[in-house]
């Protein structure tokens, strides 16, 4: 990656490829301290992924960071770490390259929207580069009680299931049904990533997944991207020339 994958404010922000064997821990320092583990969050994918680092030139620190696993088609999903979750069977037939997007942490004290900007810019060259037709992944409620997230997972139910032809089953040991009653039905409580996937087109499975290990609920999430408004995508790639912000 280089200097033109920036955020605004002044091009604060730069994200870049891992570079080295330091890069990688410092990634998953900065997992382990998003996720709330003791340590650094280490995991087996690790080692096949593509990983980015989102650094903050002001402050001199790493603000973000996320990995990339390009798929040729939908015939090697079972390698990816959604699968571990949910039975993605219907998406082995999708004909076009996939990428898993995941992994995707912001430093704990962080609030700058410039920082998913930043991001997505990123993605976005990585989607062009490899001419990918679909994004996916687990996107993360924070803790494993549901309570806070009734209103957001009635939304998510009324408004935003996968297709038919592609969504997940259940397959993980515990599963929360998105849907039932709710008079509060609200997206408010829905993390800015997954935010930003519904507003380009994005869907997710019709339940959420009790992840205790990451202390984390998540839900399937994919986005394809012929899918994604002409204005949004313009919008996109004005990030990506360094015309502008993302969304």
């Amino acid at each position: 990656m280089t200097d033109r994958f920036k955020g605004g404010q002044a091009r604060r922000y730069i994200v870049r490829a891992v570079a080295s064997a330091s890069d990688l821990r410092a990634a998953q320092a900065l997992r382990g301290a998003a996720f709330g583990l003791r340590g650094p969050d280490v995991d087996p994918l690790d080692d096949i992924c593509e990983h980015m680092l989102i650094e903050d030139r002001r402050l001199n620190r790493l603000a973000g960071c996320f990995r990339l696993l390009p798929l040729a088609s939908g015939s090697d999903i079972a390698r990816s770490y959604s699968a571990q979750f949910y039975d993605l069977s219907a998406l082995t037939s999708y004909a076009a390259p996939m990428t898993e997007l995941g992994r995707f942490c912001i430093h704990p004290t962080a609030r700058d929207p410039d920082i998913l900007r930043a991001a997505w810019a990123a993605i976005t060259a990585h989607v062009d580069a490899g001419r990918v037709e679909m994004l996916f992944g687990c996107t993360s409620f924070r803790g494993v009680d549901p309570a806070p997230y009734e209103g957001a997972f009635a939304a998510l139910a009324r408004a935003h299931l996968a297709p038919r032809a592609w969504a997940p089953v259940a397959r993980a040991a515990q599963t929360i049904p998105l849907g039932g009653r709710c008079a509060r039905a609200s997206l408010a409580a829905v993390p800015p990533l997954l935010r930003s996937y519904l507003g380009m087109g994005g869907w997710v499975s019709d339940h959420a997944v009790v992840d205790p290990a990451m202390n984390t609920l998540h839900v399937f999430t994919g986005l394809e991207i012929a899918a994604i408004p002409p204005a949004r995508q313009r919008l996109l790639r004005a990030t990506l020339d360094g015309g502008g912000a993302a969304r």
